[in-house]
């Protein structure tokens, strides 16, 4: 039993250190969910480039999060893996409306006063898929700081 309370703790600890370093570099990364009203093609390509790059990080940390959930509760942490696919697909969904822009910029274009009913609803819907995409982060890790504070820290210690 000590043997195995000892083996659960080192992983524990391990699998710990590892999202650090992974949250450390999902940080540096910087990416803002607000949208900016930037007619650029330019502006929407670095973005899109820069939203991959972050969400990919993002998908990286929290299937982290996600094995050291596993380790101590099954049942918490598959639910976490749903979440964590959920987040992926809301980011996918969220790169098809960047992609559009960036082929149409003026969409976005807030000086536009001309647009179209489509142009209108592409700009309202990455407004809204940003948002959801943002909730969606901030209670994934609200989730996982519960779940540390109610089954991990107390292994930690």
């Amino acid at each position: 039993m000590i043997q195995d309370n000892d083996q659960l703790k080192k992983s524990v600890k391990e699998r710990s250190e590892k999202l650090a370093k992974i949250g450390m570099e999902l940080g540096e990364i910087q990416f803002s969910y607000k949208v900016e009203n930037k007619p650029s093609k330019e502006y929407w390509q670095k973005r899109i480039e820069d939203f991959k790059k972050y969400n990919e990080k993002g998908i990286e940390y929290y299937n982290q999060a996600y094995s050291l959930m596993s380790l101590v509760n099954k049942e918490e942490s598959e639910m976490f893996l749903l979440h964590t696919s959920q987040f992926r697909k809301l980011g996918l969904t969220l790169i098809e409306i960047m992609e559009k822009i960036k082929e149409t910029p003026s969409i976005i274009d807030s000086k536009n006063t001309q647009q179209s009913k489509w142009s209108r609803e592409i700009k309202k819907q990455i407004t809204e898929q940003s948002n959801k995409c943002l909730r969606h982060e901030m209670d994934m890790n609200t989730s996982f700081r519960e779940f540390y504070g109610k089954h991990l820290k107390k292994i930690l210690e």
